[in-house]
């Protein structure tokens, strides 16, 4: 690059025009830093001074190395990203200083497939920072509106301190997400981080979805809120991944994040259930769910399989406030038994307040089918309005512990607790329910 900029400069300077040489400085200094602006033209140098226009110009400019600053405005057009870039060089979309800058769907082309503002395909080292994505809408089953979609196979993808909201689906059958990271090759080294996802209609998906072929990652510091369906869902088994062995989310961190008012109740897909989790895991394994706040969805947090004969394994989740959720505060476990189930799962440490807000007996815990070698301890449940701790209505579990776990009631002197479909009024008699006996 350092050559290239010297030789232009000597053409410049035999026999060029001075207007030609500031021309084409302005194009190779754009080739690092490039800005975009409502008000620019897409034939200017990509200066601060002389701003392009458009998202799809930038596009075709941005190699490795270039950080294209957005200035402040509405651009009604999607981004997709054309290029990659590499460690020491990225690829790097984001708002100028703390300028505004929204990119909007409402003019976008509807279309069969998915309708996505920000697409990032088979690319690796690319940032997308500090932009508004919103107002895609559809009332069609076959368009799948996404505010920002990752996919195909690529690494090092960072996704910062951006808004996505408005991104909706009306209809019966529909599906919408906010942000969308798709693993059909293998993806790595994923960032989710300092992210509102606020406000969108999802039909039958998710807010923040990590699906397929997605070996490490982490989603941390996140608003995740008022969706109608699931807050953040790490999803294996569906068929993603072209590589069907490596088909399921591993090796991640969720933590730090706030998601709150997730639920289902009145979506068109869901009618009246109580079904969206605030984090969901669906197949992942080996990961890490820490220091969240998840308060007011249906289910705080989910940890399972949703395919038969599938699990939930090598989950650690810890130190989170689980608070105020209608149906349960944690689910384990296959909600029938045409589903999977849950392995190796540690919940520790964990503050469980008040769920079962809407005494649908799912207590602070609810424990579903097949469930094995789980461990639960060093928990605080305090109850609900039914003064339920656990709630276990199957008989498919085995080699589970609870070991030091305080549970106070909120009031009266009830205590509850439910195990292989039998409930119990003491801490050690559930507690010799759970480890072979069935003493009332």
């Amino acid at each position: 690059m350092k050559k290239r900029f010297i030789l232009l400069l000597s053409l410049g300077l035999f026999g060029c025009s001075a207007t030609w040489n500031q021309e084409q400085a302005e194009a190779t200094a754009s080739i690092k830093v490039m800005y975009v602006a409502p008000n620019g033209k897409d034939t200017n140098s990509g200066s601060l001074k002389r701003p392009l226009k458009t998202l799809k110009r930038a596009s075709q400019l941005a190699r490795a190395g270039t950080t294209v600053y957005l200035r402040q405005g509405t651009y009604t057009e999607a981004l997709t990203v054309r290029y990659s870039g590499t460690k020491q060089a990225p690829v790097v979309f984001r708002n100028y200083q703390t300028e505004k800058v929204v990119l909007s769907g409402r003019a976008l082309k509807k279309q069969d497939g998915e309708t996505t503002l920000i697409r990032i395909e088979n690319r690796q080292y690319v940032t997308i920072q500090g932009l508004v994505v919103a107002d895609i809408k559809t009332t069609r089953n076959d368009e799948t509106p996404i505010g920002i979609f990752i996919t195909g196979t690529g690494r090092n993808i960072q996704l910062i301190d951006n808004q996505i909201h408005r991104i909706q689906t009306n209809a019966k059958d529909g599906n919408a997400h906010g942000i969308a990271i798709y693993g059909t090759g293998r993806l790595q080294q994923i960032t989710v981080r300092g992210n509102r996802v606020e406000d969108n209609r999802l039909g039958a998906s998710e807010a923040l979805v990590l699906n397929g072929n997605i070996d490490g990652f982490s989603v941390t510091d996140n608003i995740v809120r008022r969706n109608d369906n699931i807050g953040i869902d790490l999803i294996g088994y569906e068929g993603v991944a072209t590589n069907k062995l490596k088909d399921y989310v591993r090796n991640g961190v969720i933590s730090g994040n706030q998601v709150t008012d997730s639920s289902s109740y009145g979506n068109p897909v869901y009618g009246k259930d109580y079904n969206a989790a605030g984090i969901y895991v669906d197949g992942g394994k080996q990961l890490t769910i820490e220091h969240n706040t998840v308060e007011r969805n249906d289910i705080g947090i989910e940890v399972t399989s949703e395919h038969a004969k599938k699990y939930a394994t090598d989950i650690l989740v810890r130190a989170n406030q689980v608070k105020q959720n209608r149906f349960t505060g944690i689910s384990i476990g296959g909600y029938d038994k045409k589903r999977g189930g849950t392995k190796r799962v540690r919940i520790t440490d964990n503050q469980f307040t008040g769920n079962d807000t809407k005494g649908l007996e799912g207590g602070q815990l609810l424990v579903q089918h097949d469930v094995r070698d789980n461990r639960i301890d060093h928990n605080a449940f305090t109850t609900g309005p039914d003064n339920l701790f656990v709630a276990n209505f199957f008989k498919t579990s085995s080699g589970n512990q609870f070991d030091h776990n305080t549970y106070q009631l909120k009031k009266g002197t009830a205590k509850r607790w439910i195990w292989l479909d039998h409930e119990y009024r003491t801490q050690a008699s559930f507690e010799r329910a759970v480890k072979g006996g069935f003493n009332k």
